[in-house]
């Protein structure tokens, strides 16, 4: 299952460099994860400074 960004997202793009498949991306005001290119590393989620990333 793909982590997921929650409503919590300030758009600061920590995590955008950590994904080693480039599965997130800005969308609005927050930013996505792709479901069907997310690999469920967990790479983003230490990467996010308010913990805004859930498996």
């Amino acid at each position: 299952m793909a982590h997921t960004i929650t409503d919590e997202c300030i758009n600061c793009g920590a995590c955008d460099p950590t994904c080693p498949v480039e599965a997130i991306s800005e969308q609005g005001d927050k930013r996505v994860i792709d479901a069907a290119t997310c690999t469920d590393c967990g790479a983003c989620v230490d990467s996010c400074p308010v913990d805004a990333i859930q498996a």
